[in-house]
Formats: C-alpha cells, sequence, structure tokens
C-alpha cells in the first residue's frame, strides 16, 4: 500500500527537519500533539461510537500539568508528562465505567455532559484554575538543564514525535489483536461478543482508557508547550475540533490522526492569515469536499479508495452460506 511508503519517508524527513533552520518546527510539533487526542477518537469510532467530550482529558492533562509545574516551580518535563498522562488515565477510568453503559447518541451526549461540567468548574473556580485567564505553566527543566525557548521547542518536537510514533504503532497493534477484533465487532454485533463469554463493556472501557490518556497526554504537551492551559482546553469546540480532524484524515487507520491534523493545522494557519475570521468556511468546504469525493478521508483518498468501510463490507454481509446469514 502506498502509505507503506509514504510513512518511512515521512518520519525520516520529520526527523531531520529541524535541522533545516526552517521555522515550522513549532508548527510540525503542535500537529504532532493534536494528534494524540484524533488518534483516541479514531480507537472509539472503530466501535461505531463517538466522544463529543474528549476535550475533558485534553484539559485534564494540561491542568495537571499546571497545577504540578505551580507547586514544584516548573518541575521537570517527564515529571510533568507522567503526571498529566496518570491524571487523564484515571479521569478515563471513572468516567468511562460509567459512559461505557451507553451506545451511539447517549454515549456522544454524556461525554460531551462530562466535558461541559469541568470547562464550568475551570471557569468558576478562578482562585484555583485562573478562571478564564488560565494556568500558567512555567517552563519545566529537560534532565535537570534550564533551556531558552528556541531549545525547549526543539526538544519537545523531538519528544512529541517520538510519542506519537509509539503511539501510532502501540494502537495498530491493539486494533490487530484479539481485544482489538472484539472492539470492532461492537459496532456490527455485539450479541456475538458475549455469546463468546466477553463483556463488550469491559473492551470498550479499555478502549476508552487508551483513547482518554492520548487525548490528555496530547493536551499536557499542548499545555507545557504553549505555557498556558485554559478552559477552552475542555470546551466542546475543542472536542468537535477532534472529531472533524479525524474524519477529515480517515477513521480507517491510525495515520488518518497524523494526515488530518496536519492538513486541519495548515489551512487554519493560512486561511486565517488571508481570510481573517472566515477561515472556518475554508475548513468547512475542505470537510465538504473529503465527504462528498474521499468519504474514507486523506488516508483512504492515498490508499485509492472511494468508499467508506462500512460500505466495502456491505456485500460481504450480504453472501449466502455466511455465519451471519446462518445465525439469521
Amino acid at each position: 500500500m502506498l502509505h507503506r511508503v509514504i510513512v518511512p519517508i515521512a518520519l525520516l524527513a520529520a526527523i531531520a527537519y529541524p535541522m533545516s533552520g526552517h521555522s515550522w518546527t513549532a508548527f510540525l510539533a503542535i500537529v504532532f500533539m493534536k494528534a494524540l487526542p484524533v488518534l483516541g477518537i479514531i480507537l472509539l469510532l472503530q466501535a461505531g461510537q463517538v466522544s463529543f467530550g474528549h476535550a475533558l482529558y485534553f484539559a485534564v492533562g494540561a491542568y495537571t500539568a499546571g497545577f504540578v509545574a505551580r507547586d514544584l516551580g516548573g518541575g521537570e518535563l517527564v515529571v510533568l508528562l507522567l503526571a498529566g498522562t496518570v491524571a487523564s488515565l484515571i479521569a478515563g477510568l471513572i468516567v468511562g465505567a460509567f459512559v461505557v453503559r451507553y451506545r451511539y447518541i447517549f454515549f456522544a451526549m454524556l461525554n460531551l455532559a462530562f466535558s461541559m461540567v469541568l470547562y464550568s468548574l475551570l471557569e468558576k473556580f478562578f482562585h484555583i484554575t485562573g478562571g478564564s485567564d488560565g494556568l500558567r505553566i512555567d517552563r519545566p527543566t529537560v534532565l535537570g538543564l534550564s533551556l531558552d525557548r528556541a531549545e525547549f521547542e526543539t526538544i519537545l518536537y523531538y519528544v512529541a514525535l517520538a510519542i506519537l510514533a509509539v503511539s501510532l504503532i502501540g494502537v495498530h497493534r491493539f486494533l490487530d489483536s484479539p481485544t482489538g477484533h472484539a472492539l470492532k465487532a461492537i459496532k456490527t454485533n455485539e450479541t456475538r461478543i458475549e455469546y463468546l463469554g466477553l463483556s463488550p463493556r469491559m473492551i470498550l472501557l479499555r478502549a476508552y482508557v487508551v483513547s482518554a490518556t492520548l487525548a490528555g497526554l496530547g493536551g499536557t504537551l499542548v499545555g507545557v508547550f504553549q505555557g498556558i492551559a485554559t478552559p477552552d482546553y475542555a470546551y466542546w469546540v475543542r472536542s468537535g475540533e477532534f472529531v472533524f480532524v479525524a474524519i477529515l484524515g480517515g477513521t480507517g487507520h491510525v495515520l488518518g490522526a497524523v494526515a488530518g491534523s496536519f492538513v486541519y493545522e495548515f489551512i487554519r494557519a493560512n486561511a486565517a492569515a488571508y481570510v481573517g475570521d472566515t477561515w472556518q468556511l475554508t475548513l468547512g468546504i475542505v470537510l465538504l469536499v473529503i465527504i462528498l469525493f474521499a468519504p474514507s478521508g486523506l488516508i483512504g483518498l492515498l490508499n485509492g479508495r472511494r468508499r467508506p468501510a462500512a460500505a466495502d463490507a456491505e456485500p460481504a454481509k450480504r453472501q449466502p452460506g455466511t455465519d451471519q446469514e446462518v445465525a439469521r
């Protein structure tokens, strides 16, 4: 497939890019960081579930890093990343234990509700969170070294790239495992999973916690990189952005998170420079074009696919003699 050729080339280019001296290092670092929560959305979409509240974990990661950095006077980068990751994992486990009981629109709206509750708390508790002004995150040390802004951004660039690469490989292997195949089966026939003696709720909960952890890790990286965490990190628009990017990049492959994040940030940065406040219109047009002419997203377009994965599988479901026909 085409991405097997493109991926190694793109990875080598990403590793070498900061050495070229160009000014897009910060832009690419943001792309890598925001691809993590999108990857979490793609993971849940394999089970046919969409979350409009994953900004909750994005904010949990960023604010946890901010609190730890404030208490430690800046702290260490590794400590902040670990703290944000663990906090989002715990939050995902608590919220997930409740929301995995529901499916489809109820699943989506419950996640949205939890996210908006956190948004309100971050806005109201001004003396703790900084309110709408946000919480400042002081620049941490890296292995005990205090770096200037340029050096710190370069380090974060490589950290984000390494974390994203490991996450992509990990999620890909997870989806190719028995648990991953069971997760996909939730979308088509959840009853069969129960017949096999497995719990659909537990399978979805595992995926949900992984998804929440990825979102929290992305939020931690973005918060540390920008030096601030604001309530907007938990707002529903942020959650919608993650879903938007997942559809744009393509939900049928983990690389859709990277492709969608890159195109989204590129259009937003350039459209905002030329068309001002109407950059959302440009993004909307791009998404409409993708939906109409490449429903499988950008990655599906690269692979030459014009139909969504569900449509490709439809003829097979109707073939006589299959296991599904026998069950009927």
